[in-house]
Formats: C-alpha cells, structure tokens, sequence
C-alpha cells in the first residue's frame, strides 16, 4: 500500500465551491478500484491551503484512477480554483499506530 499526499491551495473566494465538488465527488473518488482510504484537511493558519490522503493497494490502481473520467473531470474543476501550483507525493506508509 501506498499513500498520495496533494497539496493544494485555492483563492478563498473558490473555497465554498470547491468543498461542495469534493463532497459531491467524495464516495465516487473513494470507490475507485484500490482506493482504500480518502481524507481531505484544511490547514489550521492558512485556511486557503489543502491536503488529500488516499491510500491505494497498488500504484497501478491510483494510474488507473488518474486516467479515469471521473478524475478527468474532478481536476478539470478543481484546477481552476488554484492559487498556486499543486504539489504532490506518492509516498510507502512504513508504520502506523491506531
């Protein structure tokens, strides 16, 4: 398993607009084939800034997700409301304690 981090920052006045698409999108996004985790965070001093976790069984199934229609057309909406550039890492989660 892995996970991918993006950060994302967004104008404020798009915010509104961009959680709605999330939570429209959300449960789509979190059925994809090897999705097994999505979350969304806001970060705590600049509101504008925003990260998504999604853990994936295989790297071949988060390609298979940004190949998709679904992504396609999440990103085509959400690129729009960008500040700055997104930056993003796949990275192997080594440990984890619940």
């Amino acid at each position: 398993m892995f996970v991918r981090i993006v950060k994302m920052s967004f104008h404020e006045k798009h915010i509104t607009a961009f959680l709605s698409m999330f939570e429209e999108k959300k449960t789509f996004i979190r059925a994809s084939i090897g999705c097994e985790l999505l979350e969304l965070y806001q970060d705590k001093t600049n509101p504008e800034i925003f990260f998504t976790y999604s853990y994936w069984k295989e790297e071949e199934d988060l390609e298979n997700y940004r190949n998709s229609k679904l992504f396609k057309d999440v990103w085509a909406k959400t690129k729009i409301f960008f500040n700055d550039k997104p930056l993003a890492w796949s990275v192997d989660k080594k440990v984890s304690l619940l």
